[in-house]
């Protein structure tokens, strides 16, 4: 078995600058994939319950908005079936489709309510499909090209590296909005909140001519000399592999709920009710986005020294202990306390488990049903936490009255991934052509 494994290691390690074109074209295919799709995300915020939901009470318009933006999260576990199985059928490299750009720019050419009525809406929505089967099927395609070529002993460093897409594109988008929210209100909704969409046309331009260089998955192509492809891997994955495909679902909840409510639905309460600058918030998720690009290559590299599973145990543990005061401190309106909470919360509640899950998640499976396995576990968990999380927070505050709600909620999801990660096995040290 050590024998095996050590072609595809020795390919990579001798090959540094195949290794570094595959990290390279990977990362900044995520970095415009998470840009994308979280420009929505602050939209959602910030503007679209004004623009295309605007004849109903300002509160359930928020909640329309958070609808909208749901549906791309319910829609990435489709992307993440779809492309897992032509994946693990046809190629890693295959499956680097840069689909969802087309999807924002679209976004922002959308006529708004009060041109075209409840079209645009129902177009607005249409085009988020567009994007979560976009990201579903991209994260899942980078993530193994980096883990299969990386080194033995550097697996979790390299697919770090494709994790910085999430902060990357945080931060892109951060800027965008940061930028266009300094116009005045009136040229802001009008066609500034438009920009940020539209500038996704260039990033995919650049993304598509990096990732045709890229070299297909050396384990891949030894899998398919072989004739071990799967038939059915998205079904083998999830009814041959159950152990696996719960555990990744139950890993990724905490993290993804608690980086999503940070990042949706705090800039909208912070707003809102605590009557919070938005360009505060926006600062603030864009320091603690740019403390990411440090922190995510830490943790992976943490993660290859001590393992998987003790970075989601700490990340878990440390999750449950912030869930309470983060909001306690953010009601304190102090700009300095404000910043750093949701720079700290970012960093270790959402970083320690981020930065090793496009190593971990594929190493769960099994080489012929790893795209499958790893993407869809991801998205349903994903579409879980991230696509309903602020939603039911928001949905919570205002039945409530209060925070309180959020909090038991970031707990709950915290408890949930600290079991599943007491129960999964680690797999720092495990081949990767089983």
């Amino acid at each position: 078995m050590s024998n095996a494994y050590a072609g595809p290691a020795s390919v990579a390690s001798a090959e540094t600058p195949t290794m570094r074109s595959v990290v390279f074209a990977s990362a900044i295919g995520t970095i415009i994939e998470w840009y994308d799709f979280l420009i929505y995300g602050t939209a959602a915020a910030l503007v679209f319950n004004k623009l295309f939901f605007p004849n109903v009470d300002p509160f359930v318009g928020t909640l329309a908005a958070f609808g909208s933006y749901a549906v791309g999260f319910l829609a990435r576990p489709l992307g993440g079936a779809l492309f897992g199985h032509f994946g693990d059928r046809v190629g890693r490299k295959s499956m680097l489709m840069l689909i969802m750009g087309l999807g924002t720019a679209l976004i922002g050419c959308l006529p708004t309510y009060e041109t075209v009525g409840v079209w645009a809406p129902i177009m607005l929505i249409t085009l988020r499909l567009v994007q979560g089967i976009g990201l579903g099927g991209e994260w899942g395609g980078a993530s193994l090209l980096v883990l299969e070529h990386a080194p033995h002993g550097k697996r979790g460093f390299y697919g770090s590296l494709v994790q910085i897409g999430f902060p990357l594109g945080l931060v892109l988008s951060s800027l965008a909005f940061v930028t266009a929210s300094k116009m005045p209100e009136a040229d802001f909704l009008a066609w500034g909140w438009r920009l940020p969409f539209l500038l996704s046309v260039v990033l995919v331009g650049l993304g598509m001519f990096i990732r045709t260089r890229v070299q297909e998955s050396p384990v891949f192509e030894q899998m398919k000399a072989q004739k071990r492809l799967a038939e059915r891997p998205v079904f083998d994955a999830v009814f041959k592999h159950p152990g696996a495909f719960l555990s990744a679902i139950g890993l990724k909840l905490s993290e993804v709920s608690w980086v999503y409510i940070l990042t949706v639905f705090v800039v909208f309460y912070a707003t809102t009710k605590l009557g919070l600058p938005k360009k505060l918030i926006l600062d603030g998720i864009l320091y603690a986005a740019l403390l990411e690009l440090v922190t995510l290559p830490f943790f992976g590299w943490l993660s290859d020294q001590i393992g998987r599973k003790p970075m989601y145990v700490i990340g878990a543990t440390i999750s449950i202990l912030m869930a309470y005061p983060m909001f306690m401190l953010l009601e304190t309106k102090d700009p300095a306390i404000i910043t750093a909470t949701i720079v700290v919360a970012m960093s270790l509640g959402h970083g320690m488990m981020f930065a090793p899950e496009s190593t971990y998640f594929p190493e769960l499976f099994g080489a012929n049903v790893r795209y499958s396995g790893a993407s869809f576990g991801f998205q349903v968990s994903a579409a879980l936490g991230g696509g309903l999380g602020p939603i039911i927070a928001t949905a919570l505050t205002g039945y409530m009255g209060g925070t309180s709600g959020v909090t038991a909620l970031l707990i709950g999801v915290a408890v949930i991934t600290l079991i599943a990660a007491l129960k999964a096995r680690e797999t720092k040290n495990d081949p990767l052509q089983h």
